[in-house]
């Protein structure tokens, strides 16, 4: 079976995107090289959201791409930079990318939130509409040569 990992932050202020974007960049492109990186898309949503979504060999291949490096670096800061971030897994038989629809049903029947310093008043209920899809991008995997 394949492993789908979909997370969704929301950044509490907008002076927070310098800090914030390098870093989401650099786990992307971590992502992208890691073993048993099956695909992937990242969503910039409205009210400095974004979403990502992965999907990978299986669950210990998504925990070694979490628990190394640029990955690794950015998670202890997100409880500050956040006021609203949950995740969501979920196995399935294919390595098809679900739709972003499809997430987000997932996201608020099985996700959990994320620790963060200054929840919004939605954070906990994980109480937001469905995402603006239009700014949608594409993570194919690199495979190094």
């Amino acid at each position: 079976m394949i492993w789908v990992s979909v997370t969704r932050l929301r950044l509490r202020a907008a002076w927070l995107l310098p800090v914030f974007v390098p870093h989401a960049l650099r786990a992307a492109g971590q992502a992208r090289r890691a073993d048993g990186y099956l695909g992937g898309a990242l969503l910039l949503d409205r009210k400095r959201t974004f979403w990502t979504m992965t999907v990978w060999r299986d669950a210990a291949a998504m925990r070694g791409y979490v628990t190394a490096d640029a990955h690794r670096q950015a998670m202890p800061r997100l409880p500050h930079w956040c006021d609203e971030a949950s995740v969501a897994h979920w196995e399935q038989p294919d390595d098809d990318l679900p739709s972003w629809d499809h997430a987000c049903q997932r996201m608020k029947a099985h996700g959990r939130p994320s620790a963060v310093h200054m929840p919004s008043p939605d954070h906990q209920d994980m109480a937001f509409p469905p995402p603006r899809t239009i700014l949608s991008r594409s993570l194919p995997p690199i495979r190094q040569p």
